[in-house]
């Protein structure tokens, strides 16, 4: 007989829910950009003791005692995001990638200060300025975007934004940009300025570790990221910068804007880090790439347009409002089938961000479960039915089967 857990024991509603969310993990498949599947190991350091211990301050200068053992283990995610990467600095105690931008602005920001980033519609980020944000409450926001005829960033005009409106800090970055960003072009216009250049790396993290998508490094003062990503680690943030910047940071996420790091999640950022580091991450990094394009192709050839024509990373934004549906309405039939999506704006939106003209598509998750090419046929099919009829309930009930059966030949990591 199996033995029923604490939490079973204690608290049946919340367990319910956790074997629920368990199954719908199992069953579904998971296309949201941002999300992935952490490994066993990231798991239990998150699910760890750790969780119990107060470590306000850094390693080494706490205000609690009884941190010898905490320090240790926010050191190696320490040093071992500074490898990843190849930066001079990091910070591990953000909770969140809005966190750490938050801690990268007030470093060197006053409030009022201008700042140059991607408008949320043409694939930013709540955090580059939007006006319901903390961003667009304490800066002066000028937005750039993608040319219309191709939806790809115009450097040239960003430029000429730059030297009209002399911004004290560039981001760059995005939750929904499907091409290459030019980072060094981003720092040549940052520097011609004399402006901080902010690169908000937190979807493409893997990519860049691995040299699957060009490093911000060298050429911004600060980079950005969440470890949930790309990254499948825990739920995170993290700031890196150059080291002349590293006590303006660490002041600014603590005692600036945060208290008690959590322990427990820096500990499973650092087995995260440590994951990153082997070599068969580089592979699943270049897989997510291969994944992305053969979804992306499986799309179009079924008559969807992608916003700026495919993808070079892990997503993918289709234009369903040329086909008179909405987002809203494509993400809810998707999900009644079990193809987990997520409504987005598209460049140049002519629709509510609440219904949208868009949904994204990401590879990440369904290439840590070992899919790949074939498999990204058959999803991209499968969307086809769904998306070519969505009040078609029959088809759904096919879809929705065809779904489970193969969920079931690539199961979760844990």
């Amino acid at each position: 007989m199996e033995k029923e857990s604490d939490l079973q024991t204690v608290d049946p509603a919340v367990a319910e829910v956790i074997n629920a969310e368990l199954r719908r993990q199992n069953e579904n498949i998971e296309l949201i950009a941002s999300e992935n599947f952490t490994s066993r190991a990231v798991m239990e350091a998150t699910g760890s003791c750790l969780t119990n211990k107060y470590a306000e301050g850094y390693p080494a200068k706490r205000w609690y005692g009884g941190c010898e053992h905490v320090d240790i283990v926010e050191e190696l995610a320490i040093e071992r995001a500074k490898k990843l990467f190849g930066a001079e600095h990091a910070n591990v105690q953000p909770h969140s990638g809005s966190g750490a931008n938050m801690g990268a602005y007030f470093s060197v920001l006053k409030p009022g200060d201008k700042i140059l980033t991607m408008d949320l519609s043409h694939g930013g980020h709540l955090t580059h300025g939007n006006a319901a944000n903390f961003s667009g409450k304490f800066f002066e926001v000028v937005h750039y975007g993608v040319r219309k005829e191709d939806e790809l960033i115009d450097y040239d005009q960003l430029a000429e934004m730059a030297r009209e409106h002399r911004p004290k800090m560039i981001t760059v970055g995005a939750s929904a940009y499907p091409r290459i960003i030019d980072f060094k072009r981003m720092g040549e216009i940052a520097r011609e300025i004399d402006a901080y250049l902010l690169a908000d790396i937190a979807h493409i993290a893997g990519l860049v570790a691995t040299g699957a998508h060009p490093s911000p490094m060298e050429h911004a003062d600060f980079v950005t990221t969440t470890t949930h990503k790309t990254l499948r680690g825990p739920r995170g943030g993290l700031i890196m910068c150059r080291e002349k910047y590293a006590k303006a940071v660490n002041s600014q996420v603590f005692p600036g804007i945060q208290g008690g790091p959590l322990m427990h999640v820096i500990a499973a950022k650092a087995v995260c880090f440590q994951e990153a580091l082997q070599p068969e991450f580089a592979e699943y990094q270049a897989q997510i790439v291969t994944n992305a394009k053969a979804l992306a192709e499986g799309i179009m050839s079924r008559g969807f347009r992608l916003v700026s024509g495919g993808t070079d990373n892990h997503l993918m934004l289709v234009d369903v409002g040329e086909r008179d549906v909405t987002g809203k309405e494509c993400q809810i039939a998707l999900d009644e089938a079990g193809i987990t999506v997520n409504k987005n704006t598209i460049p140049f939106e002519t629709r509510s961000p609440f219904q949208a003209s868009g949904i994204r598509l990401g590879a990440p998750a369904v290439t840590t479960r070992g899919m790949k090419e074939p498999e990204m046929a058959e999803i991209a099919d499968l969307i086809g039915v769904i998306l070519g009829d969505i009040k078609n309930l029959d088809a759904a009930k096919t879809v929705r089967q065809r779904v489970r059966d193969l969920t079931a030949r690539y199961p979760l990591p844990y």
